[in-house]
């Protein structure tokens, strides 16, 4: 035994390593240890490759836009001019909106907002490049799927206000809509679990002989979850038709990437070890965001199966109005990130195709500014959160069942009958 103790303490101690970001408050962020690859460079497979020959491109990065603001290469969609400038308009239309709805809720008229601010094309690109009846199981941040088809903006600020407008009747935090016929599930407020729900839905849609796909969302912080790997699992077994997004934004509310694992691998790279294909895709460039989400979309349509994408971002602000990131990172590093304003960019690539000019932008600016400021008058005549008081206070029984149990039917009277005096 006395041996044994001896060798013992001539090991060294264990320890563990706790992930920690480059840069906090006060430091000068440099991300020039990132790898930008050339756009262009990443080679586009076949939509029936064999998920094992192309695990390169889940460590590389699909790019279009090139420094020039061309799209180049050979994941260059090829779009005409009329649907670039209706990405654009639906990714202003995005900042804009998120703008008035942040300054609404520092005005007091709701609760919460969450803004997309940096991350505008992945989900605006990613509606052009899908089918209409395709579904998607979202997190909060992919507010530019509703947007870029065409849901109503005073019908959202109306949910945002838990208003009489609001088709939810009050169910949901502000910010998590739902609108099947928009092909927007509703949104799950327990992160991770619409992850799941997507591969359910697309292994439905298999089942019944159904042409839809499904698409589902999730952040980097969120795959730490075992909703991930059910979702991932499910999906690779069955040859689910969806196309799995992982929105890498490196921060998880005040924790980065490294946090759910991003020092060690890609997300992207954890398709591999299901069997499915992984891109990593640079979220910033519209047109790559489209590309892969088409090339995923028609894979799944020829019953290839899923396809895992990682769209590479950086979330420009805040977490939510709840969420004050000066105090974990830089203030100037959204500014550093070395893949610019994805506004901008596709704005840049319009203007070098001689498709577009600084009057027309200025224009469709001034032109959307005043369309949002119109339905946010139109959403509070309905009124606003602080205004809401307990009218009809009796339908929270409503519902929840099908058939309302007597317990609960029950407690509805005799609320009513108090209401009644």
């Amino acid at each position: 035994m006395r041996d044994t103790d001896s060798l013992k303490r001539n090991r060294p101690q264990l320890s563990l390593h706790v992930p920690e970001p480059a840069y906090r408050p006060g430091d000068t962020p440099d991300f020039s240890s990132i790898a930008v690859p050339a756009a262009g460079e990443v080679p586009r497979p076949d939509i029936g490759v064999a998920p094992a020959d192309i695990a390169g491109l889940a460590t590389s990065l699909v790019r279009v836009l090139d420094d020039r603001h061309q799209a180049v290469g050979p994941w260059d969609p090829k779009l005409d001019a009329d649907t670039l400038r209706k990405i654009l308009r639906d990714m202003v239309t995005v900042r804009i909106f998120d703008d008035r709805m942040y300054r609404a809720q520092r005005q007091g008229k709701t609760s919460f907002y969450m803004k997309a601010t940096g991350e505008e094309a992945i989900a605006c690109a990613a509606a052009a490049a899908l089918d209409r009846d395709d579904m998607n199981f979202p997190t909060y941040r992919q507010q530019g799927l509703l947007i870029a088809r065409g849901y109503p903006l005073t019908e959202m600020m109306c949910q945002i206000y838990s208003n009489k407008g609001d088709k939810l009747r009050g169910r949901q935090l502000p910010i998590m809509y739902s609108s099947p016929d928009h092909g927007f599930f509703t949104i799950s407020g327990n992160l991770g679990t619409q992850f799941p729900q997507a591969v359910g839905w697309a292994m439905a849609s298999a089942i019944k002989g159904d042409s839809r796909i499904a698409v589902g969302w999730i952040g980097d912080g969120a795959t730490a979850e075992g909703d991930f790997h059910a979702a991932a699992t499910f999906a690779a077994v069955y040859n689910a038709p969806a196309i799995l997004c992982v929105v890498n934004n490196q921060w998880a509310i005040s924790s980065f990437s490294g946090i759910a694992g991003a020092e060690r691998a890609t997300f992207a790279q954890r398709a591999i070890g299901y069997g499915i294909p992984g891109l990593r895709v640079d979220g910033n460039d519209a047109l790559a965001v489209f590309a892969a989400i088409r090339w995923a979309a028609d894979r799944a349509r020829s019953n290839s199966g899923p396809t895992l994408i990682e769209f590479f971002t950086y979330r420009a602000e805040g977490h939510s109005t709840s969420d004050d990131p000066s105090g974990y990172r830089p203030t100037e590093e959204a500014k550093a990130w070395p893949f610019g304003d994805p506004v901008e960019r596709l704005k840049a690539h319009l203007l070098a195709l001689g498709e577009w000019d600084g009057e027309r932008h200025e224009a469709m600016v001034k032109e959307l500014d005043a369309e949002i400021r119109a339905a946010q008058k139109e959403a509070e005549k309905q009124g606003i959160l602080p205004e809401q008081g307990k009218e009809n206070v009796e339908s929270i029984f409503d519902d929840v069942y099908a058939e309302v149990p007597w317990h609960l039917a029950e407690q509805r009277d005799e609320l009513r009958q108090e209401r009644q005096g």
